[in-house]
């Protein structure tokens, strides 16, 4: 991997074609989708700033997320909120494999570390049921339903 990326860098040297650079945003979109893919994580906390701009209707994935890059090699802070229940140290070291993966895989960047900082712990509750009325044509089919059976049963 590591050639190849060398082959890479010499290739736009002599093409002389320009250079990529990659923001802290970007970088902490892709941290955030991999952390909200790991079973165990509730949500990513944030700023007063972006939960403002959730409220407005605008959804942030680097919500939580705080990126440092120094050349090639990067430093990523996750604040998370996890699910009562989950094991907490293995939430966290599959977030740090997932996230180190997805990074250097998209972006070509070392990942140096993933400091995960565990904000708080949220009990999810079940699902209420339905509790409305049903509907005229459910009436119908459980109707349909017991005269099948009980013609059945004859």
């Amino acid at each position: 991997m590591d050639e190849m990326l060398n082959n890479n860098k010499a290739a736009e040297n002599e093409n002389d074609v320009g250079s990529v650079t990659i923001s802290e945003e970007v970088v902490a979109v892709i941290a955030g989708v991999a952390t909200a893919e790991v079973k165990g994580v509730s949500a990513m906390s944030g700023t007063l700033a972006g939960g403002i701009a959730e409220i407005l209707g605008k959804k942030n994935m680097g919500k939580g997320v705080k990126v440092t890059i120094d050349g090639d090699t990067v430093e990523i802070d996750l604040h998370i909120t996890v699910v009562y229940g989950a094991k907490v140290p293995e939430v966290a070291w599959e977030i740090q494999e997932k996230v180190k993966k997805s990074v250097e895989s998209m972006t070509g960047l070392k990942v140096d570390k993933v400091n995960i900082y565990i904000e708080g712990v949220v009990i999810e509750r079940e699902p209420k049921k339905e509790t409305r009325p049903p509907k005229v044509e459910e009436k119908e089919a459980e109707e349909q339903k017991k005269e099948s059976d009980s013609k059945d049963n004859e």
